[in-house]
């Protein structure tokens, strides 16, 4: 993809679907990591891991959802020892992700439908460049919160400029009116610091289920 960074920004953030988004960064994953952290300036990964540690430093197993080609994990893998699984929907990125040696296990998924993981399965998640425009929508956040166990925490990065107009901020706040969770932190951060482009650097809290009338 021998583009310039604003094409390929541009072709990224008006994707069409699974299939169209598979696609491309299967093309994309041979260059993904020069053209994001080089060219762009691409920090998410690295303040979405610290952020990680800084918040959950005990955690043990963390899914990286939507790990592309490991950015993140492997900023994790430097920062803690604790257990990452991998989840992405293009094998391109994955086999990417795959070279670095930080990964337990990797796996194809489409993060707009359930994952295939248990509830509670694990300590943390962080997803790192996956909300954004053309990509997976809030409704995502259920899922990551599902498989975190109470008292864990979901890191997750969400472009600034859908914040508002994508229903992220407000998602998240009916995740906390439901007492699912409790929304630690929802800073502005940088995201791609060449190209200007801010995100909300996101910390959920996973909570313990309410007790039922019955109970």
């Amino acid at each position: 993809m021998t583009q310039t960074p604003k094409q390929l920004l541009e072709r990224v953030y008006n994707l069409q679907g699974t299939a169209e988004a598979e696609t491309v960064y299967d093309e994309w994953a041979g260059t993904y990591d020069t053209d994001t952290v080089e060219r762009m300036g691409y920090v998410g990964p690295r303040l979405a891991a610290a952020k990680l540690v800084e918040v959950a430093p005990d955690a043990e197993t963390v899914l990286d959802a939507g790990c592309g080609t490991g950015l993140a994990g492997l900023e994790l893998a430097q920062l803690c020892a604790a257990t990452i699984d991998g989840v992405d929907l293009s094998a391109g990125m994955l086999a990417q992700a795959g070279t670095l040696g930080v990964y337990r296990t990797l796996a194809k998924a489409d993060l707009t439908k359930p994952l295939e993981f248990a509830d509670d399965s694990y300590d943390a998640a962080m997803c790192v460049g996956t909300f954004t425009d053309g990509h997976v929508g809030p409704d995502a956040f259920d899922e990551l919160v599902r498989v975190v166990r109470p008292g864990g925490v979901v890191v997750a990065t969400v472009m600034g400029r859908v914040w508002e107009s994508g229903g992220y901020r407000e998602h998240l706040n009916r995740l906390v009116e439901r007492a699912t969770v409790e929304l630690r932190e929802s800073a502005e951060r940088p995201y791609h610091e060449r190209e200007g482009i801010t995100c909300r650097l996101v910390v959920l809290e996973v909570l313990p289920p309410r007790p039922q009338p019955w109970d």
